[in-house]
């Protein structure tokens, strides 16, 4: 048997834009169902779910946490979420985890553009959701103008549940609409009334909205409606839990989580308003594949159903090991017992599995279904994998994860610590599949890409930390090429005399310009035995070498022909050494005739932005010196722009994009070609390279 009874259970994710109070109201949540002594706060760096010190220290949420508590005798399992978009791939990962969700709208700032990308992915999941209004205690608070905001975002219709009563300072309580009701607060303490006759007009234009909105998706109640009947309140709690799971209209409640008020409410509209996981399974069936042969399989949120479940968190920890974060959708996952992971196609030990309580971990013996739970030390299992019996596989569909929008390169501040960096990154990179580590092979840097430069910051924080290594972040090289725009020939001549033996190689040589992409040629035209055969090779082998160190910049030469096509030997001194220098000294003669050039990578791009920003984003991409080549609609009012872009110039396009859509654009990228660069540039480049050599 699971630990807890399926009906019982909201698998709930709060989400919104940072700053808008998750955090906050989560603690609210704890307080109120006695799970914490008292609510802590962000400035005091005591909340339950930002555990983690950097998050401490910036007092903004970089990680989802992972928190339980008992509620009217259910179980919430709530998952705290990120809600700046530099971390907001956490939280698509979470959302697929959850059956419900709680949407923050500030009642200051409306909906921002975080919130509309994280509605989107709860919609992808189809999860149903109801909005919660907060900070109706602030300055400027307005809870008609977050509603049309609300409605004008998300195309959905928001139906007040309860109303506020006052604002800002006067801020006091909440209309239950559904009772008809007041209920206030004053130092902590709940009171329910009468409605004021001053808020009366006021409760019964919502009463009457709400009424409306339940009967129309109902005949029955419709028919009933309209003969002037009035609705009973059982018969509008059931409207209201109907329109919320079928996702017809989203409720909405109001209150203020750092006073705690309206948060009670809050808890009773999520039992409501959001599914368990029996109910949910019933909106969307889970499906998965036969990882053997691709044939669809159906699992049941059943205890007696083979084991499924999905990976959606890991946390790097050096003293624990490796946390792996699950959701059990069928089957009974068991301590001390073998599972199978289908992404991988390998078997793994399961320890102990435990609940968590932010990083605080609760023993448990098993997990049901619908329960999330963690277990420590798995060597194979990753973020996104499918968890499963070993004699009945299923695999869920993989979470798409975006590319890193930001790449810097970075190197130890302890010479020699390469290795322990790469070594503490991988495990980082098992927490956070959003990050990329490489090392360029052209610059020979160690590359780290993220989804913005705080991602990046706020991990390598992490990194030394947990692992003890600092490192220093640094715009990287662009891998830049030289190449040569027309012929020229010219001799290479190597003599050394110094007693003895000595060295003697010679040789002509023709290089032509080849189309772009095609690389190097070297063609052999020695005849008569000017040049012995084995010494060609060496002139080859000398060619190519100062190809990689440049003619102008110190860039590799590409897309070039050789042409080896005369020569005179020494019958004693000559060596293949000699012929590989004379062969260096011909490319670098014959170069200074060839019109070197600077070429700069190209990259690919598809740029996203909303209506309002195109000629802001095309224009900007214009001073980048991109090439835009087209613009298509794109739903939701979105418009995709494809460019080619001189790497060069968006190195740092992640933070640009930001500002100029107010956090709602996003790209893609991918290598394309080389172009040469304009001549002011490519003086430019020289210079500084040239600076460069001179300090090292």
């Amino acid at each position: 048997m699971g630990n807890l009874n399926i009906e019982k259970i909201r698998n709930v994710a709060v989400i919104a834009h940072g700053g808008a109070g998750k955090t906050s109201l989560v603690e609210a949540m704890l307080a109120d169902a006695k799970a914490i002594e008292k609510p802590g706060t962000i400035e005091d760096g005591n909340t339950v779910t930002d555990y983690e010190p950097e998050e401490i220290n910036r007092k903004i949420s970089t990680s989802s946490a992972i928190t339980f508590c008992d509620w009217n005798g259910h179980r919430f399992n709530i998952i705290d979420t990120p809600g700046y978009i530099n971390f907001i791939e956490d939280t698509k990962c979470c959302l697929s985890a959850v059956d419900g969700a709680v949407v923050i709208v500030s009642a200051l700032s409306g909906v921002k553009a975080e919130t509309e990308k994280i509605w989107q992915f709860a919609c992808k999941y189809e999860i149903p959701r109801l909005v919660f209004i907060n900070k109706m205690d602030r300055e400027s608070a307005n809870f008609e103008r977050a509603l049309d905001d609300l409605e004008k975002s998300y195309g959905s219709a928001g139906i007040p549940l309860n109303i506020p009563i006052g604002a800002e300072e006067s801020f006091e309580g909440i209309i239950d609409l559904v009772k008809m009701k007041a209920v206030t607060y004053n130092n902590g303490s709940m009171k329910e009334g009468d409605i004021p006759e001053a808020l009366k007009a006021e409760a019964d234009k919502f009463r009457k909205i709400l009424t409306e909105k339940i009967a129309e998706s109902d005949d029955s109640l419709l028919e009933k409606y309209l003969e002037g009947t009035e609705l009973t309140d059982d018969e509008i709690k059931k409207g209201i839990k109907e329109g919320s799971l079928t996702r017809k209209f989203i409720p909405v409640v109001c209150g203020a989580a750092t006073k705690n008020i309206g948060v009670p409410q809050l808890l009773d509209t999520m039992l409501l308003c959001l599914p368990s996981p029996l109910e949910k399974a019933n909106i969307t069936p889970i499906k998965g594949k036969n990882p053997k042969n691709g044939e669809e399989i159906i699992r049941h949120p059943k205890e007696n159903d083979p084991l499924s479940a999905r990976v959606f968190k890991t946390i790097a920890d050096p003293f624990a090991g490796k946390l792996t974060l699950f959701r059990v959708y069928s089957g009974v996952m068991k301590s001390d017992s073998t599972i199978y992971n289908a992404t991988h196609d390998v078997k793994e030990k399961i320890g102990h599995i435990f609940y968590l309580v932010g990083k605080k971990q609760v023993p448990a013996q098993q997990a049901g279904p619908g329960e999330i739970a963690a277990v420590a030390k798995l060597k194979e299992t990753q973020t996104g994998d499918t968890i499963s019996d070993p004699n009945n596989p299923i695999m869920f569909e993989p979470i798409q994860f975006s590319e890193p929008m930001i790449s810097y390169a970075i190197e130890p501040k302890t010479r020699g610590d390469e290795d322990k960096v790469s070594i503490a990154l991988h495990k980082m990179l098992e927490e956070d599949p959003t990050l990329k580590f490489n090392r360029n092979p052209d610059t020979k840097e160690m590359i780290f890409a993220g989804m913005g430069q705080v991602h990046l910051e706020v991990t390598l924080e992490k990194l030394k930390r947990k692992f003890g290594v600092d490192v220093i972040m640094k715009t990287p090289k662009i891998p830049y090429r030289e190449t040569i725009k027309v012929s020229a020939s010219a001799q290479g001549r190597y003599k050394k005399q110094s007693g003895g033996r000595g060295q003697f190689g010679d040789c002509w040589i023709k290089i032509e310009p080849l189309p772009r992409g095609k690389g190097f040629e070297f063609v052999d035209n020695i005849v008569g035995g000017v040049i012995p055969r084995q010494y060609i090779p060496a002139v080859e082998k000398g060619i190519i070498e100062c190809m990689k160190e440049g003619l102008v910049a110190g860039y590799p030469v590409i897309d070039m022909r050789a042409t080896l096509y005369d020569g005179s030997y020494h019958t004693v001194d000559s060596s293949e050494m000699a012929f590989k220098i004379a062969g260096s000294f011909a490319l670098k003669n014959a170069a200074q005739n060839a019109k070197v050039a600077i070429l700069e990578p190209i990259v690919r791009m598809e740029v996203i932005t909303p209506d309002e920003s195109l000629g802001a984003v095309i224009g900007d991409l214009n001073s980048k010196r991109g090439k835009v080549q087209g613009v298509e609609p794109q739903a939701g009012g979105n418009q995709k722009i494809s460019a080619q872009v001189p790497m060069s110039e968006i190195l740092i396009y992640a933070n640009q994009l930001n500002s100029l859509t107010s956090g709602r654009g996003f790209y893609t990228m991918e290598a394309s070609h080389y172009e040469e660069v304009p001549a002011h540039v490519a003086q430019k480049i020289i210079a500084e390279r040239a600076n460069a050599k001179k300090i090292e």
